[in-house]
């Protein structure tokens, strides 16, 4: 039984560390290996492409006119910008508030059939060679399209995905700090990502892709940006990230908005892990496969089981008098302690947004094991489930990574 435990409790140690922070190391060593890539080269407005920017909004009167403020503002040849909203289901005023501006096409259809249905039936109007997708809660910085469209200079890149940013205060809740710590080290390892070989997965607030290779995701898919680029990449283009093209919006509005959305994101990578068995195959996709495995399956897979073995061995083995196990097992109470204080402080405004971290990190650990028990009853719908965002009272400034 010592034998077991001490094996369980070092290659789940293991398996965490590299989930975390290992991963993070190697990819940035390998990077740092590459030969710099060649500049790419600004385009003139002449040399712009047409691009669509296809927003799907269920309900958003609240942000419309500050979303079509923004989008309307855009530093893009106006007559190269064609803007689509899609608000199916929608039975507040939105269609209202889009009547107000003609140069943006409006779509509608009084059944809620979920956000794919709807981005799948207006793709089928899109005629420019670039579509790019966006939220209607978040506002872009008004150089992003012509960032996103200049890699597409490069016939190889496939896709390409914008940074997520969350508005942060001098003093935040849990979901606030959690989410946006959480964010800046995924924006790390997406751009790492990106100047190795490709990102494994693009964020919903804002990535765009070639429109002769969108792919109509199956009409029970629940994270349908990840499964897309994935799909993508698997066809050999690469999915790039530019860290200057943002898009910013509020975290949301508690733990437990966060806990419903990390929850839904949670069932949808175990759909989607079992859509994309292929991808674990190096010997088919090399670099990618390796990309994929270290930063997205683990991380939905044995680095949560991992966690909870390395703290049951260190009971054990505690037990047994080994003095290594107590230590580590005295650092797992205080970090779980930290944890239980975040839960009991998580709706108060604290500057120090470390606090939050143990808490923040426990609470998206356990969203895997929700979220696995989801996928199994198959009781995810692919309706848009809109976790409440924070209010924009007392923002200072998007948080950069």
């Amino acid at each position: 039984m010592d034998t077991l435990s001490i094996f369980l409790f070092w290659l789940g140690s293991a398996i965490v560390l590299y989930t975390y922070v290992g991963y993070g190391i190697v990819v940035y060593l390998l990077v740092k290996l590459r030969p710099k890539a060649t500049p790419i080269q600004p385009q003139t407005d002449q040399d712009l492409p047409n691009v669509t920017l296809l927003i799907a909004a269920y309900n958003e009167a609240p942000y419309l006119e500050s979303k079509i403020r923004n989008t309307l503002s855009l530093d893009y040849p106006k007559d190269k910008l064609f803007i689509k909203f899609v608000t199916d289901g929608s039975n507040d005023n939105s269609g209202e508030i889009l009547q107000r501006y003609p140069v943006i096409e409006a779509y509608h259809e009084p059944e809620r059939r979920g956000k794919i249905h709807a981005v799948n039936r207006v793709m089928k109007l899109v005629t420019t060679p670039i579509v790019i997708f966006c939220d209607a809660n978040t506002d872009l910085n008004d150089q992003a399209i012509r960032l996103i469209v200049r890699h597409y200079q490069q016939p190889e890149v496939g896709g390409v995905a914008g940074e997520k940013r969350i508005f942060k205060k001098a003093e935040d809740n849990a979901s606030g700090a959690g989410e946006g710590l959480y964010w800046k080290y995924e924006s790390f390892l997406k751009k790492k990502d990106s100047e190795l070989h490709s990102i494994v997965g693009a964020a919903g607030e804002l990535f765009s892709v070639r429109t002769e290779l969108y792919e109509i995701p199956p009409q029970n898919m629940v994270i349908e940006d990840f499964y897309m680029s994935m799909r993508i990449a698997a066809r050999g283009y690469r999915f790039r990230y530019e860290p200057d093209a943002y898009a910013v919006e509020t975290a949301s509005a508690s733990v437990a908005e966060e806990w419903k959305r990390k929850v839904r994101i949670c069932s949808g990578a175990f759909q989607a892990m079992g859509m994309l068995l292929y991808l674990l195959n190096p010997f088919r996709y090399g670099i990618l496969s390796f990309q994929y495995v270290s930063h997205r399956v683990l991380r939905w897979t044995l680095a949560p089981l991992s966690l909870v073995f390395v703290l049951l061995s260190s009971v054990w083995l505690s037990a047994q008098g080994y003095r290594v196990y107590q230590l580590a097992l005295g650092l797992q109470v205080f970090f779980y302690g930290m944890a239980f204080l975040g839960y009991l402080n998580r709706d108060k405004n604290i500057s120090i947004k470390g606090f939050f971290v143990p808490y923040y990190f426990t609470v998206m650990n356990l969203a895997v094991f929700a979220g696995l028990s989801r996928f199994l009853k198959g009781s995810q719908t692919v309706l848009w489930e809109k976790a409440k965002r924070a209010s924009t009272t007392e923002q200072e400034q998007p948080a950069n990574p």
